[in-house]
Formats: structure tokens, sequence, C-alpha cells
């Protein structure tokens, strides 16, 4: 690899990770900050689905907007939006601040994700692509794997730290793209101003239901719906049950980060091979279901750790096996059923924090209660209608899968 190319992949792997680790570091302090404001776990669950709702709507615009105005631009729009929104999440006093400046945050932020993955499309051949992809999908994800922990520690002498440190690696890493960072896409490989911007299409959303794979798409909804209720308000949850600060939060969340990073890394392909992907899903909600109602049980750091690393050890698979069954059973292009799979599970990390919220202001449990009920109802409906092999599918052929 060509020193410049080298130095351009750092900048974006850069630029990624500072983005991922601003997700991972404020995890653990928002809860805190929510209840410091006096606010509930509604407030707290629409400012996690806020992200989730602005990311799935504006990523297909930056990167239509990328095709037409080269990437370079929307990169640097991306971090100087980012390093405003962390900034201005330091200096909230009111609970409408935050949610704004969490749209802000969102909108921004996936103006970075989208675009650096374009850029990589762009800058590398067809052979050295998928490598380039591996790399920034490695440091998302260890971005949110120690972002929780640094967040948490930063957190221990000022709520605020971890924003203002966010900000500023974002300022720094705008800095590197504009000074070094050259434009990928050339101006005659642009495409044309008139050219239509993409939306979401809440059309082809609901049609989908009704094609051959609209059941593991309602599978993908319903399973990140359920899964969503941990994540959303697991630090208010530790905040009110057993009075945990930001590092201990931090520290747990570390934890699973790092358990599902390595489920998804070494452990998922080798679990599908031999097992199968229907048997793998039915599997994982099953003993998700029941980490929820462990989880409620624990009420010591040890058995926090142990509930939370077998919740996550189940659904750390459960995701990668759903896209794989859709990508083995569709009848339409393996880009677009993985674009609606993705899509189906942005809605459920949408809607998933919203009721959890709701729900946590009625009872502390309620989230995981519900959460574990959702799971189990997804578990027999898979066992009904997500066949094993040689079994007919709800399209009515068989499907041959690797045992």
């Amino acid at each position: 690899m060509k020193t410049t190319n080298r130095r351009n992949l750092f900048i974006l792997v850069f630029a990624l990770l500072v983005v991922m680790l601003g997700f991972g570091m404020v995890i653990p302090v928002f809860p805190f900050i929510i209840d410091k404001l006096g606010a509930s776990g509604r407030a707290l669950g629409i400012l996690v689905a806020t992200a989730a709702l602005t990311e799935f709507l504006f990523g297909p615009i930056w990167g239509s907007i990328s095709d037409r105005v080269g990437r370079k631009p929307i990169l640097m729009i991306g971090m100087f939006g980012y390093a405003l929104a962390m900034f201005a999440f330091g200096i909230a006093t009111k609970i409408w601040m935050l949610l704004t400046f969490r749209a802000l945050s969102g909108i921004l932020s996936s103006a970075t994700i989208t675009t650096t993955m374009a850029y990589i499309g762009d800058s590398t051949s067809e052979k050295a692509r998928g490598g380039g992809m591996g790399i920034l999908g490695a440091v998302a994800g260890a971005g949110t794997v120690i972002g929780p922990g640094i967040g948490g520690l930063l957190a221990g002498g000022s709520l605020t730290t971890p924003f203002f440190v966010s900000a500023l690696m974002a300022l720094l890493s705008l800095f590197l793209i504009a000074a070094l960072l050259p434009e990928s896409l050339p101006v005659e490989a642009r495409a044309p101003k008139g050219q239509r911007i993409q939306l979401i299409r809440f059309g082809e959303l609901w049609r989908a239901l009704t094609g051959p794979i609209g059941l593991l798409l309602l599978v993908a909804f319903l399973a990140t719906f359920g899964t969503s209720n941990f994540e959303s308000v697991f630090g208010l949850y530790m905040l009110k049950k057993l009075e945990y600060g930001p590092e201990q939060v931090g520290g747990i969340l570390t934890v699973v980060g790092a358990i599902a990073l390595v489920g998804r890394g070494l452990l998922t392909g080798l679990v599908t091979e031999h097992w199968g992907e229907p048997t793998v899903i039915k599997t994982s909600l099953l003993v998700g279901a029941v980490g929820f109602i462990l989880l409620l049980l624990a009420d010591t750091y040890a058995t926090v750790l142990l509930t939370t690393g077998i919740f996550t050890c189940s659904i750390t698979f459960l995701r990668p096996s759903i896209h794989s069954l859709t990508s083995k059973r569709t009848t339409a292009g393996q880009g677009a059923s993985m674009g609606l799979s993705n899509s189906f599970v942005s809605l459920g990390r949408i809607v998933g924090p919203i009721i959890a919220g709701f729900v946590f202001d009625i009872n502390p449990n309620y989230p995981y209660l519900s959460g574990s009920l959702i799971l189990c109802i997804v578990f027999f409906v898979s066992l009904a209608w997500i066949k094993e092999e040689g079994h007919a599918t709800e399209t009515g052929t068989t499907i041959k899968e690797t045992p």
C-alpha cells in the first residue's frame, strides 16, 4: 500500500474512531445527566431513539449528496457538526437542549459514517476493498467497546468531561481531513446535479413484509425492539436499583461490548456453520429471554457482569444470523435485501428505547420483563415459521442450509 493511501486510511480510521468512541463514551453518562436534570426514563428513551431516528433518515441522504459534491466536504461537515454537538451537550442545562443536540449529532455523524465507507469504495481496488471495509468495521467495533469504559472514567470527576473530550477529538479529526485528506471522487465520476436525493421509502418497507423474506424482516424488527430495552435504560436501571455510578456502568458496558465484538468477529461464523441459522436464531431468542429475567435477579457487581454476559453472548449471534438467513432466502438482489433488513433493525432501535423509557417510569423492572416477553413471542413464532434444513419456508420452497 502506498504511503499516501496509508495516510488517507489512517485519517479515515481516526475520523470513524472519534465518532464511535464518542457514541460509546456518552452511553454511561446520559442516564446520570437525565437523573441530575430531574427527568425520567421517558426522556432517556427518547434521547436514545433520537440518534437512531436521525441516522436512519439522513444516512442515505448524505450518501447521495456526497455522490454529487464529493466525499471530503461531507466528511468535514460531519466532523464539524459532531464537534459542535458534543460541545453543546457539555453545556446543556435542559432536557430539550439535550434532545436538540442529540438530533444534531445523529444527523451530522451519519454523514461521517456513510461517507467514510464511500471514500474507501472510491479509493481502493475491488481486491483491496474488503480489507479496507474490514478495518473500518473493526475500528467501529473497538470504539463502541472501549468508549463506555473511557466515558465512565472521565465522568467520575465531572459528567460533562466526556463531551468536551469528544469535541476536541472531533476538531483534531476535522483538521486532519481539511489539511491532509484529498478528494476521492473525481468531478467526472460524480452524479449529475439533477439526480434525485435518495430518501427512505416507507412504502417499500411495508410491501417487503408481504414478500418472501417478510417474516425474517419482522423477526429482525421485533428482536432488535426487544434487545434495545436492555441497552436504552440499563444505566438508569443500575442507578435506581444498585446506585451505581458512571464508572461501574461504563465498566459493565465495556465487558458487554468486548463479548459482542469477539462473538461477532470470531464465533458467529463457526456457530452458524455448525448448527445453521434457524437453530442459532431460536436458541439466541430463548437464552436472551431468560437473560432478561436473570438480570432482574442480579444484585451484586459480579452477578450483574455474569447475567449481562449471558444475555450478550446469546444476542450477539442473533442479528448476524437473521441477516445471513435473509440473504439465503431472498428472491431479490442481495443489496436490496440487506438494505431492507438493516432498515427494520433501525426501526427496532428507534421504537424500542421509546417504549422502554415509558414503561420504566411505571416500574423499573418492566423494560426487562417486556423485553423477555417479546423475545419469547418471537421465539415461538420462529418455531412455527423458521424451518430447519429440508423444511418448506414461508414461500413454499425448500431451502438447503449448511448443517
